[in-house]
């Protein structure tokens, strides 16, 4: 599994329901939720 930094937590969190995006400035990432508190979490760079 994927794992990001959740900035609500402050801890590295498993991406839940992770899917890959493309930022504005054309980086891909991870984008999923912290199975926690429900915060959205990313993560830069490829999977």
């Amino acid at each position: 599994m994927v794992q990001a930094f959740c900035v609500k937590c402050k801890a590295k969190r498993e991406i839940k329901d992770p899917k890959s995006v493309k930022l504005k400035n054309g980086r891909p990432a991870i984008k999923g939720t912290c199975p926690v508190c429900g915060t959205t979490i990313y993560r830069i760079g490829k999977a």
